[in-house]
């Protein structure tokens, strides 16, 4: 049971921390609110926990057809550049708490569940993961267990940090790191649709 829980822990670091775009947008909105980065990161953990009741009711396979990953892929670009371009748009927007726009926590919870379903990149994830569980014959339910504690940890830590050091970022700073955000965002978006042409 604790071996399982360790691999899937380990395996659910490797998912969450590398910069990818849902970590790209939940630093960019820490930067001025906490609980929409919270909500981005439980909206991107609930389309994980979607993909894996899919593979518990063994409906996992149809995802695998190629004009639905096509499809997914597609909708996934388009998707990243429309929230390159809010994030650009929004480049000049204050990161003090008073002036903090009031965007709901729930459109912020679609946002992270929409771009995480739309990744086919999410699938593969879970193919892997579902036959690396297989072939260590590690115990399911604690390995998935281990593997959501490490996202749950780092979607609630790492944009804490970033919230509770923000004081040590300037306007300017802030705008630079949203034409960051927004560039990375875009460039996943079209490194997703080159993939898709060379296949």
């Amino acid at each position: 049971m604790l071996n399982s829980f360790a691999e899937g822990f380990l395996l659910g670091l490797g998912a969450a921390v590398p910069l990818g775009p849902i970590n790209v947008l939940i630093m960019s909105n820490a930067l001025r609110r906490y609980g929409a980065a919270v909500a981005l990161g439980t909206g991107a953990m609930s389309a994980d926990i979607t993909y894996l009741v899919l593979i518990l009711f063994g409906l996992f396979h149809f995802m695998q057809n190629p004009t639905i990953m096509t499809l997914l892929s597609v909708a996934g670009s388009a998707f990243l550049l429309y929230m390159a371009w809010i994030i650009y748009r929004g480049r000049h927007e204050p990161i003090h708490l008073q002036q903090v726009g009031k965007t709901p926590i729930l459109a912020n919870w679609l946002k992270g569940y929409t771009l995480t379903l739309l990744n086919p990149y999410t699938v593969i994830f879970w193919l892997s993961v579902s036959t690396y569980i297989a072939a260590k014959a590690l115990n399911p339910f604690f390995t998935v267990l281990g593997l959501f504690s490490a996202i749950l940890g780092w979607i609630t830590l790492m944009p804490l940090a970033i919230h509770k050091t923000k004081h040590l970022f300037s306007q300017r700073v802030a705008t630079l790191f949203s034409l960051l955000s927004a560039a990375i965002l875009a460039f996943f978006a079209l490194g997703m649709l080159a993939s898709l042409f060379k296949s």
